[in-house]
């Protein structure tokens, strides 16, 4: 996949075709010529190296490959984030995705500005499922992250399957015992909230604004599940 022209992503592996966003993208963007090579995945693992068969702005591809797959990894690495104003929350969706985060979820907290609720937030969560779309294309995943919302944060903390932990400052480092973090807003946790007792991890010795520290988690979590960083000592 890294050593393709681009990276899209089919229903169908064995008769790929493209969307119009996509082919517009691969043609007119990208200006892909003839015979380059495009990986295509199904978002579940699957994927093939086809053929760009564009001229002229137009094109589809061609199977010029055999199906290979990429493992999930392990363990499923989750972010959850209070969404602020502006277009942060679609930078913090498009990082995440980058750095390898596989599920990414819009928290509901106490003291949230920023309130998706009903249809506004169905349309929200809607468009932060196309930029993860864009942003796995962008950086090569074979797995497309799920993207969720708006969960409320007493839901969040009891997941089922623990490994759940606030970002607190203070915390223990990031582990991958707890590979889901909640990032709460700006104004932080309330009183009900830390009542609940979950793990705190901390993600460094400085205030990050509540995006940046959703980020920050995606990060090092995900450094921690390549190896990339070891687990600190305690």
């Amino acid at each position: 996949m890294r050593s393709s022209s681009a990276h899209v992503f089919v229903a169908d592996l064995d008769a790929p075709e493209l969307e119009a966003d996509d082919r517009h993208h691969l043609s007119r963007v990208l200006r892909l010529r003839a015979g380059e090579t495009v990986s295509a995945s199904d978002g579940r693992g699957r994927w093939r190296p086809c053929t760009w068969t564009g001229e002229d702005g137009d094109g589809g591809l061609v199977p010029a490959g055999e199906v290979a797959r990429v493992a999930a990894p392990a363990p499923a690495i989750t972010v959850a984030f209070a969404p602020v104003k502006g277009d942060r929350p679609e930078w913090v969706v498009q990082k995440l995705t980058e750095v390898g985060v596989d599920r990414i979820v819009v928290l509901a907290t106490a003291r949230s500005v920023v309130r998706w609720e009903g249809d506004r937030a169905a349309k929200h969560v809607e468009r932060l499922g196309r930029v993860a779309r864009e942003a796995a294309m962008q950086s090569r995943r074979a797995w497309l992250p799920q993207v969720e919302g708006v969960v409320a944060f007493h839901e969040a903390a009891g997941a089922s399957g623990g490994g759940v932990a606030l970002a607190e400052p203070g915390g223990a480092p990031p582990s991958l015992d707890r590979p889901v973090v909640l990032v709460g807003p700006e104004g932080g946790w309330s009183d009900d909230e830390l009542a609940v007792e979950l793990p705190r991890v901390g993600l460094g010795p400085t205030v990050l604004r509540a995006e940046t520290a959703a980020v920050a988690a995606g990060v090092l979590l995900s450094a921690l599940r390549a190896g990339l960083v070891g687990p600190c000592p305690i």
